[in-house]
């Protein structure tokens, strides 16, 4: 298959980074519509942004004065309901994670036909044992600078999403 730059010396490695940027542009639209935007995400995070001021409050206050017992059970109920918002906020964003794993499993699928037992960029130092088995999986030869595509997309995937 031939692309517009295939002559060009850094094409696959450049091919594997861009599809990576652009997945992850895409898993962060598809968060930001199932997520972020919502009217429950934004009142979940209201009520827990709320429940930790007014447990700090609660807790800086009760370091002042001695704590009464009706004191230390409201804090409780606070810190009871921090937990519940933050348990139904995670499972929250877990619904949208499996939709967004999906893209990242068939874009890692597509992008390992494309680029099956191909050396998309060399690495300029000699990986030690586990990573050495993971930047040159799937690769003929022995040459251990050789990087497969795998373990670039895996890369650029991690510094990639985090920053975004």
């Amino acid at each position: 298959m031939a692309y517009p730059f295939s002559d060009f010396k850094y094409s696959d490695g450049l091919t594997v980074v861009g599809i990576s940027f652009c997945t992850a542009i895409v898993c962060e639209a598809i968060s930001w519509v199932l997520i972020y935007r919502t009217n429950s995400y934004k009142n979940l995070r209201s009520s827990i942004d709320k429940a930790s001021k007014k447990l700090e409050t609660m807790k800086t206050d009760s370091n002042k004065i001695n704590i009464k017992k009706s004191k230390t059970k409201k804090i409780d109920r606070v810190e009871t309901s921090l937990k519940e918002s933050s348990r139904d906020l995670s499972l929250f964003k877990f619904k949208s994670g499996g939709v967004v794993a999906l893209v990242l499993f068939v874009v890692f699928g597509l992008l390992n036909s494309l680029f099956e037992g191909k050396v998309v960029a060399k690495l300029p130092f000699k990986p030690f044992g586990l990573i050495m088995k993971m930047s040159h999986r799937g690769l003929q030869g022995n040459d251990p600078t050789d990087c497969s595509m795998a373990f670039l997309y895996f890369l650029c995937s991690i510094s990639i999403i985090t920053n975004l």
